[in-house]
C-alpha cells in the first residue's frame, strides 16, 4: 500500500463523510425535500480534484 501524507488523509476522511447516505429521518422530518445528497459521487468514476501539489 502505498503512504499518504496527514493532508491526503484527512481530505478523503472528509469526503467519505460528505458522501454518506441521508438518515430516513432526515427525509422524513423534511417531507421528503431533502431525498439525496449531492455530494455523492462514485469512486470508481468521479476523482478527487486535488488542489495540493504532489
Amino acid at each position: 500500500m502505498s503512504k499518504k501524507d496527514l493532508t491526503k488523509k484527512r481530505r478523503l476522511g472528509k469526503q467519505i463523510k460528505r458522501a454518506r447516505r441521508i438518515p430516513l429521518l432526515a427525509t422524513l422530518r423534511t417531507h421528503r425535500s431533502i431525498q439525496f445528497n449531492m455530494f455523492n459521487r462514485d469512486w470508481r468514476k468521479t476523482k478527487l480534484r486535488s488542489k495540493m501539489k504532489v
